[in-house]
């Protein structure tokens, strides 16, 4: 990593280094709350988006221009590895991603072959234009986690309950780790990738984890994601990971070997702290809903947030989620100049 990149104050609060002030990006901060970003995506499919260099330079780019995050969050989607190694799936607008042949056997684990780097060449080229382009500003590769990924293959598509995949998991575990072993090693690959190619850091998605209980989380995905940040640890990148409804999991999504363990919004984080356990910093977490109320509610929660921030040995503000279509983009502007003022040491 350059040493500009280094000593950036996002990187420094993943290391749990003193820093000038806290340091704030957003999840889906380059998405369909702007308006330049509905333009250069209009017509164009999202995966086709995510297979374009030159779009994902522009998107990626466009929330760091408008609102000086400290960390630009490469744009792509969970699902682009798996497309990559010749999964038939498509993200349908309003629903999410759907597979066409939903994978419930042996049969199908066994069509899941590795991902190699020149099956995502698009990732290295826009990761190098992007480098370069944003100076100091550094960047998160992100892939989702292996639960997540598991549970579109098994269901088809989004699922509100996870039944059939808590039916295998449950039902046949020798099946369950063998598909997980498969996508753990994907994701590793496809993380591996972003951080060679320059990422400054990379998060792990795992969305939908959250629900699992804890002592199923520590048998069924544990093993896996533990295995996805040790094999990232030889590249010295600062490793975050996040799930959505994880309050339950937060110790043990700490166990499993990130660097950072982003925090949905419903913990306070001085509890999250507590949860979490020593020698992680923590990430988020104010509610992407709260960014629709007037400007004086924002202020005074984003504020709490800090406020309990502090507790944690460092601390990267960021939503408990991903920013809603229907944000202002002027909302999110005020937040981080405020968070950049408030929190100044």
């Amino acid at each position: 990593m350059k040493p500009q990149l280094a000593e950036s104050v996002f990187v420094r609060a993943c290391r749990r280094e003193a820093v000038p002030h806290t340091p704030v990006w957003y999840m889906r901060q380059a998405g369909r709350s702007l308006p330049e970003y509905r333009r250069v995506r209009a017509g164009v499919e999202m995966l086709t988006a995510c297979a374009t260099p030159d779009l994902v330079v522009e998107i990626t780019m466009q929330p760091v221009r408008r609102y000086g995050t400290d960390a630009a969050i490469f744009f792509s989607d969970i699902v682009v590895p798996l497309k990559a190694i010749g999964v038939d799936l498509d993200i349908k607008p309003g629903v999410g991603p759907v597979v066409e042949t939903p994978i419930r056997d042996k049969t199908g684990v066994d069509t899941l072959r590795p991902l190699e780097p020149d099956d995502v060449p698009y990732v290295t080229e826009a990761v190098g234009a992007l480098t370069g382009e944003l100076g100091g500003t550094p960047l998160i590769g992100f892939a989702g986690g292996p639960f997540t990924l598991a549970s579109y293959l098994i269901e088809g598509g989004p699922s509100k309950n996870h039944d059939r995949t808590k039916a295998m998991m449950y039902g046949e575990p020798e099946l369950w780790h063998s598909l997980m072993e498969r996508l753990g090693a994907i994701t590793l690959a496809f993380l591996r990738v972003q951080a060679l190619a320059g990422a400054s850091a990379v998060q792990l998605f795992d969305s939908w984890v959250g629900a699992v209980a804890p002592q199923d989380y520590r048998t069924y995905v544990l093993p896996h994601t533990s295995r996805i940040f040790a094999g990232l640890a030889d590249l010295g990148v600062p490793r975050i990971h996040f799930g959505v409804g994880t309050g339950e999991l937060l110790g043990l999504m700490g166990e499993a070997g990130a660097d950072v363990v982003g925090v949905d919004w419903r913990v306070p984080l001085d509890e999250a702290a507590l949860r979490v356990g020593a020698g992680k910093a923590l990430q988020g977490n104010l509610d992407p809903a709260i960014l629709l109320a007037p400007w004086e509610v924002v202020e005074s929660r984003a504020r709490d947030v800090l406020e309990r921030g502090r507790v944690a040995e460092g601390h990267v503000f960021n939503l408990g989620h991903g920013v809603l279509p229907s944000t202002d983009p002027d909302q999110l502007a005020r937040l981080t100049d405020l968070v950049h003022e408030a929190s100044a040491r």
